[in-house]
């Protein structure tokens, strides 16, 4: 006769009356350990053209003219990464040459500011100038969250006064962003 022998693995019987495997006596578990991952915010900065611009030219007259061009492109980074907008005001120097330009005066220079081509959040608002001292804001971002950019191409018109001497007339003007 042959002899059958059964091997029945360590199981309990749950309240249930159902199988269940038999568990550790007992389990541990830590109280769990902080993270943390640091995002470095960076700089607000404005970058502008680079070289001399020419407005153009006017011929000597006995009646005040207007030159204008754009300037160029000027560009705001902001990579601060937060949520505070920023401000980003222009100035300008008088005219020098045979005589002085003002640009103080109302419409003595104007600068057009377009609305900016802006990448990331930031709701970014135009102001355009009719003088540019002293300084003047013409572009402002609310709503900002995060690294953002704004860009756009001004135009500039100066009012050359009637009789103004020959020559070539020489100004600086000055971006700023806070």
């Amino acid at each position: 006769m042959m002899r059958k022998t059964l091997i029945i693995p360590a199981l309990l019987i749950g309240a249930a009356g159902m199988l269940v495997g038999a568990l550790p006596a007992s389990a541990a578990t830590s109280g769990g350990t902080p993270m943390t991952v640091e995002v470095g915010g960076g700089a607000l900065s404005i970058t502008v053209p680079g070289g001399p611009v020419d407005l153009g030219s006017v011929p000597a007259g006995v009646s005040a003219q207007t030159v204008s061009a754009p300037l160029g492109q000027v560009t705001v980074t902001d990579n601060r990464a937060g949520t505070a907008g920023w401000t980003t005001t222009v100035g300008a120097t008088d005219f020098t040459g045979p005589q002085s330009i003002t640009v103080s005066t109302p419409g003595s220079v104007t600068y057009t500011a377009p609305a900016a081509t802006v990448t990331g959040t930031a709701n970014v608002a135009n102001s355009s100038q009719d003088h540019l001292f002293p300084d003047a804001v013409v572009q402002t971002a609310t709503g900002v969250s995060g690294p953002n950019t704004a860009a756009w191409n001004p135009t500039l018109a100066v009012r050359v006064p009637a009789g103004a001497l020959a020559g070539t007339y020489s100004s600086t003007i000055t971006h700023s962003v806070a």
